[in-house]
């Protein structure tokens, strides 16, 4: 396994060195008869060249790009077709040397990342020469299908669906575009016949196609008696498709019939005056509704991306779905993703914030580079436009702020040149394309970004964080992260985030006992970021007693747990601030339209920002995030010795409903006091505040409390069953508290259905209390919860077949008085 402890390292001269794939294939059909033959590659990981009985056909240097290769004068009825690879890495290193003109940083990775040089000069996977998260493995090889296509007159490269709403005339419409290689000498004439039955419309439109690349675009107006469905994102309403067959019938004599699917929506990125604020909002409507962004960041789900199954996708993303988010951005130094992933987004309502791959780093713009970049946006655009998911195209990610901030130290006599090059690239090359070829979605240069304030100050702004507009990356592993008050007030917060390490079942199946240790040589390799392994301990330390056990194991895996945990509560605490400030300005702040937390899923087993390991298991945080982005959520936070609670909601409409505050002392399950509010109006889509008490009155209330000896848990309760989770609100560390007792949980398994039921009992209040499986895929319907009764009931979904035998002897029960 090239992930198993430090195979990255061992596997090292693979990427070091060419390789050459060849095979001997008969062609299946008659080379004679057909005008035009062609070698398709979809795609190529990344510098070869490709030869067909010895003649080179075609070079590649591009993985994001597909190339079509014209074999028709070559091919024979046996042939011996050679694709030979070049190491991403010499290449890399060898554009970079031949760029003689100007240094173009940054040259290498910190050393943490044990990483390669350069990969800002090749069009491949910024991650795979290292990230701070991820290995340093520069595959090369054939990563996607490679195909014949034989034909005589003409042949369809790309199609797609772009729906729009025309307003004048209160109407859908559905621009249908064909993109054709067309052999023939003489234009082509036809007929396309557009047939969508569900919405009772049919068109056939005469069509004539020009030699060369033809293209047709086809406006079909959508009958008017037809109701359609829109698609909306998860958690707003259902994701209707409907059924389009286009049929292409030429008088070249051959008809193509193409069948796909056409979603209806409309998505406006909205950046106008706000009352009371300096600055732009910076929010997305769809089908003219405002929506909040709740969800995280993509990035590769593999260094193998054959690895990338289909099943692996569906896992994800459907957890992310699950634990109620609506958006993933695919963050720029990944992979554009494959079809599936946007086919699974558009069937489960996940909203897609799609960079380009372009990541913290600055790049050449010499004429070769440029025709490579331009080739792949076209590509990208074309192939994933009629995605209903996506719904921004942002040129990059965070090189605006890197030039801005001048992470690389630039003198700033040569600044000029840099700011040059961005411009070429982003704004003159990519933004270009992605106009021309695309008018249904807006378009960022960069993120963060200020939007129309950066396109202002000429596209790249004095300052990229400004919280008055656009979005806003934030990241403090110093200050302690349950103080609201080190957040950003932003627009819209598209990246934070705290490291956690993955479950210890995760990390064992590529480590040896020896590795079992937070300060092992193993646990120094794993960590990529700079002082990574500190910043959590210090993290942790604010509110917790650090594990002290004698016993190396107990105390590794006590760290794991704490250091989840932390993680959990810190990114809980952000991003209820986050969803607590959109309907309020305090100081020129807020407005906050969105929460995409860095990251949701991992590359490989190792400590990261995900919520979802390497394998797809839960981490605490994502139990955390399926109540942090509840569609219905009470939310805490202290300000000058007073308690605030806002209801925030993304109902559609608004809900009379009751507010239960609960205090409990540490050391009983039978609350000190309950307080009912009734009558609390939580007005459709925003947050307002519902409860304010000075704390000392609270617990003058309540008696027999102090900060160190209760905990307050809250909830919103409607009628029709409607609830929202149950919240906590820690008035003291934990490490704190006084009457925390070493309690007797324990938990019962049974089988129902195709799930298992766990009964927990406890005799005392257990913080975070974790449940935990080992290997066995699944996930429980809560986990790292505040157990204050007696008994709470889990439900545990499998992924694969188990049984109550197997759960019973996997499961290890913690909870934060488990650590000693």
């Amino acid at each position: 396994d090239p992930y198993y402890r430090f195979n990255d390292v061992m596997y090292r001269w693979i990427s070091l060195d060419n390789w050459t794939y060849s095979r001997t294939f008969k062609t299946p059909f008659d080379v004679r008869k057909w005008q035009k033959v062609n070698l398709v590659f979809e795609g190529v990981d990344t510098v070869a060249q490709i030869l067909l009985n010895n003649v080179t056909v075609g070079r590649t240097d591009n993985m994001f790009n597909r190339y079509s290769f014209d074999i028709t004068s070559v091919i024979k009825e046996v042939n011996f077709v050679e694709v030979r690879f070049l190491s991403a890495i010499s290449y890399a290193a060898e554009q970079s040397r031949r760029h003689k003109a100007y240094h173009i940083p940054p040259a290498c990775p910190p050393t943490e990342q044990k990483g390669e040089c350069h990969v800002n000069f090749i069009r491949k996977e910024q991650c795979s020469f290292s990230w701070d998260w991820g290995p340093s493995f520069p595959t090369q090889g054939i990563w996607k299908d490679v195909r014949i296509e034989a034909y005589n007159h003409y042949h369809l490269i790309y199609f797609s669906l772009t729906p729009f709403f025309v307003k004048s005339s209160q109407q859908w419409c559905l621009e249908i575009e064909s993109i054709f290689d067309v052999v023939s000498s003489k234009p082509i004439a036809g007929h396309v016949t557009v047939n969508i039955p569900k919405l009772q419309t049919q068109q056939t439109f005469s069509v004539k196609l020009q030699p060369g690349e033809g293209s047709i675009v086809l406006l079909v107006n959508i009958n008017k008696s037809s109701a359609v469905e829109a698609w909306w994102p998860n958690g707003h309403g259902k994701q209707t498709g409907y059924n389009v067959t286009t049929t292409f019938i030429m008088e070249a004599g051959y008809q193509i019939e193409k069948f796909s699917k056409a979603y209806f929506r409309t998505v406006e990125l909205v950046q106008e005056p706000i009352p009371g604020s300096p600055g732009l909002s910076f929010y997305f409507r769809i089908n003219g509704r405002p929506i909040f962004l709740k969800g995280s960041n993509w990035i590769p789900a593999d260094s193998f991306q054959d690895r990338v199954t289909y099943d692996t996708l569906r896992l994800l993303l459907k957890s992310a779905a699950d634990a109620n988010m609506n958006a993933l951005r695919v963050w720029g130094g990944g992979v554009y993703e494959q079809d599936e992933f946007y086919d699974i987004c558009d069937e489960i309502g996940i909203m897609i914030w799609q960079d380009f791959m372009f990541a913290c780093a600055l790049y050449p713009t010499d004429q070769n580079y440029l025709a490579s970049v331009r080739a792949e946006v076209l590509h990208q655009v074309r192939r994933l436009k009629s995605h209903p998911s996506i719904i921004l195209w942002s040129g990059n990610n965070e090189n605006e702020a890197a030039i801005s901030s001048n992470w690389f130290s630039i003198p700033f006599a040569k600044r000029e040149i840099y700011i040059r090059d961005y411009l070429m690239l982003y704004v003159k090359n990519i933004r270009e394309i992605v106009l021309s070829e695309d008018r249904s979605r807006p378009f960022i240069a960069s993120s963060p970004t200020n939007g129309l304030e950066s396109v202002k100050e000429g596209w790249i702004s004095q300052d990229p964080y400004d919280t008055h507009y656009g979005d806003t990356h934030f990241y403090d592993y110093s200050s302690d992260c349950w103080n609201w008050t080190v957040y950003p007030k932003t627009r819209f917060a598209s990246e934070y985030g705290f490291q956690s390490w993955p479950s210890f079942s995760t990390i064992e199946k590529v480590s040896s006992a020896e590795d079992w240790s937070y300060v092992s040589n193993f646990s120094l390799h794993r960590q990529h970021h700079e002082s990574g392994n500190v910043q959590m301990l210090q993290e942790v330390g604010y509110h917790f007693k650090l594990p002290q056990s004698s016993d190396p194991v107990k105390r590794f895996k006590d760290t794991i747990y704490l250091t989840q945990v932390m993680q959990a509560q810190c990114t809980k605490t952000e991003t209820e601030f986050y969803r607590a400030s959109q309907s309020e300005i305090i100081k020129g702040e807020g407005h906050t339209m969105g929460a995409l937390y860095w990251q949701l899923n991992d590359i490989w087993q190792a400590p990261s920002w995900a919520s979802l390991e390497y394998g797809g298991k839960w981490k605490l945080l994502h139990y955390f995030a399926q109540n942090f982005f509840a569609p219905l959520l009470p939310v805490a936070y202290e300000d000058q010795g007073v308690l605030y609670i806002y209801g925030v909601s993304d109902l559609h409409v608004d809900q009379k409903l009751t507010l239960r505050v609960i205090l409990h002392m540490w050391s009983s399950l039978e609350p000190v006091c309950t307080l009912a509010k009734e009558g609390v109006i939580v007005k459709a889509q925003s947050a307002v505040p519902i409860y304010k008490e000075s704390i000392s009155d609270v617990l003058e209330r309540c008696r027999n409390c102090t900060r160190k000896s209760c905990v307050i848990t809250f909830c919103l309760v409607g009628e029709d069953g409607l609830q929202s989770p149950t919240n906590h609100f820690f008035l003291s560390s934990l490490k704190d508290a006084v009457g925390l007792e070493k309690t007797q949980l324990s938990a019962s398994v049974s089988k129902q259905d195709d799930t298992y039921i766990f009964v927990l009992q406890t005799t005392a209040i257990t913080p975070f209390v974790s449940l935990d499986v080992g290997s066995i895929k699944g996930r429980f319907s809560d986990n790292g919860f505040l157990m204050t009764e007696k008994k709470k009931v889990v439900v545990f979904y499998p992924w694969e077949p188990t049984s109550v035998e197997e759960l019973e002897k996997s499961l290890t029960l913690t909870s934060l008085l488990d650590v000693v």
